[in-house]
This record gives structure tokens, sequence and C-alpha cells, in this order.
């Protein structure tokens, strides 16, 4: 998932891990976390929920999103006008801006004349257009809406944006739960004893795979939990949390949330700070693709720090729900 801070939205450069959480076990005395500058830290909050902001309200935030189009191998109109496979937001945009060519190797993008859209600033007629999964995606533009070409368990997808739409223009504001660094605590990494492989199934039914090097054991409450680590692609510079607690009943996201964490350093350690959860892109638009946490990714206890319950529309979904049929493009 990537969002800019929302998905991407709070690790600064993020590449997805997912960390799978276990079962409980004995109670003992947890470890202390290094000392911390409670004035410092307060600021290092600060900053981060101000980047967790723009990733949802900004202009290039989740509630931007205004529709997720699967592709199949043929040829889409695209526009505001009812009439076209791909319907684009009404007033936003031409009638038609152009037709998407989909095949088995490649998405074309063919421009309608005098339709204005733009890559970055420069007019294009004809362009075949990398994904999020490229170094560098093509975002197409037209008005006050971007195209941007996706790929999630083997399928592609067309993500419109709107700078303008409605769950950006009506957002509520993110709520949090005061500051615990109790609920900051050490993790210990303990490695398989060989590398394993992890499926997890998003909001959509698809699966993706995982690399997972070891467990992760900590303490919350005086009992031991374990969890399962995994890096999502290439990138091994931090593991991303999905995990459910007893607050999603009322005051969280009743899907779960999510967390990064450094990865283990040489001791084997690295710090959980569940002050960091943060809800995932599902909590503010119908039109995102969130990981779910497996059976096992639930504790019992409740975690009462990092990101409310979002206020708006979607935030009190569940999530484990199929996407609307509007999402499946009319063929041309």
């Amino acid at each position: 998932m990537k969002s800019t801070v929302a998905t991407r939205h709070v690790k600064g450069g993020l590449l997805l891990q997912v960390v799978m959480l276990a079962g409980c076990g004995r109670a003992v005395r947890a470890p202390e976390p290094p000392p911390l500058n409670m004035a410092a830290y307060q600021a290092e909050t600060d900053t981060w929920r101000m980047k967790r902001l723009d990733a949802i309200a900004g202009r290039e935030g989740w509630s931007t999103v205004a529709g997720l189009f699967w592709l199949d191998d043929t040829t889409y109109s695209v526009g505001s006008g009812p009439q076209n496979a791909i319907v684009l937001p009404e007033r936003h945009t031409p009638a038609v801006i152009g037709t998407l060519v989909v095949t088995d190797s490649s998405v074309r993008f063919r421009a309608v004349r005098r339709a204005g859209v733009v890559v970055g600033s420069v007019p294009i007629d004809t362009l075949t257009l990398a994904s999020d999964k490229a170094q560098t995606p093509t975002v197409l533009q037209s008005g006050s809406v971007t195209l941007h070409l996706i790929e999630r368990g083997g399928r592609r997808a067309l993500r419109v944006k709107d700078t303008a739409y409605v769950l950006r223009r009506e957002f509520k504001t993110l709520e949090y739960f005061p500051l615990d660094t109790a609920l900051r605590v050490v993790a210990r990494l303990v490695p398989h004893a060989t590398p394993r492989t992890l499926r997890i199934m998003n909001v959509i039914g698809q699966t993706e795979e995982y690399r997972s090097p070891g467990t992760l054991e900590f303490t919350i409450g005086g009992v031991t939990h374990h969890v399962i680590a995994a890096f999502e692609g290439k990138d091994t510079s931090q593991y991303f949390i999905i995990f459910r607690d007893a607050t999603s009943r009322e005051s969280t996201y009743p899907a779960g949330r999510f967390m990064y964490t450094a990865v283990a350093d040489s001791s084997g350690g690295t710090v959980l700070d569940f002050n960091r959860a943060f809800n995932p892109p599902c909590a503010f638009t119908p039109f995102a693709t969130c990981p779910l946490p497996p059976a096992g990714n639930v504790l019992s206890v409740p975690i009462a720090a990092g990101e409310k319950r979002y206020a708006g529309p979607h935030g009190a979904t569940a999530a484990e729900i199929t996407p609307p049929r509007a999402l499946v493009p009319r063929r041309s």
C-alpha cells in the first residue's frame, strides 16, 4: 500500500512489511526501552502526526481517492461523462479525456486532443503507463484529477484521485490517545530456523507474499507476546505491523491498525511504539486495498495508544467487505 504517508504516509520512505501478531505467554518483567527525553519525544510525535495528517488530508492523501477500477485486457474510454467505461468525478474533468488500452504486457493511454492531460506539466498524446511498482510511476493529470496505475495480487487497476473530492472537503480531524510510554516496549527478534513466506489477505480477497526473518517477543502488562516479522519486496529497513486489539470494539478502527518499527539491531532488539499505531487507508476511503490481520494477529489486551477511530463515514467500517460493483469499469 502507498500513499504517501497514508500508506507510505508515516514511515518516511515506506515500502511495506507486515508483522503478524501471535498469542500470549507467561507473565514476565518487561525490559526497559532506551531512556526517553519526554520534551523531545513529544516534539517528534507532533511532527509525526503532522506528516500523518498530510498523508490523509493533503493534496496526495487518502481522502482524495475517488475511484478504483480493475482492468482486463481491453480498451476503456475515460472521462467524466456517464457514457465512459471509467467515469471520473463530474465537473472536474472533460467529458472524455482519452482511452486506456490494456494488453497482457502494457497499459497505454491515448489522450483526446485538447483534453489537457499532462504528466508533470508536459501535455501528452500517447503514453505507456508505469505502475506503482516502478521506480517512477506515471501520474496522469486532468484538472483536479490524477490517474495512477497500481498492481495488487497479480492484477492491475486504475486509481483515481481528486483534490476536490468530497471526502477531502469534508475531512474530520485525526484523534489520538494520550501518549503512554508504557506502550513503548522493547522487542527481541528470534530468527526462524529457515526463512518463511507469509500470505496476507487484503480487503478484496487478494493475497500477497511477504518474507519473514523471524518472530519478535515483547511484553505488555507483564504478559509475553510474540509476533512474526516480515518484509515486503526488497526492503529490509523496517517492519510493518498490522494488528487488532481489544480497543477495536469501540474506540479504534474495527479491522485493525498499522505500525512501523526499525529492524532489530545487532543485539536482536528493537522498540515497538504503539503510540505510533495508525488507521489503514480503508478507514478513510472505500477505494483502498488494505491488508487484514490474520486470525492470529489479535491481541486480547487493549492498546489504548496511537490513532483513534476516525469520525468520518468509513471510520467504523470493519473493512472485511467486497468492494462495490462500481469499481468494475464498463467495457467500451
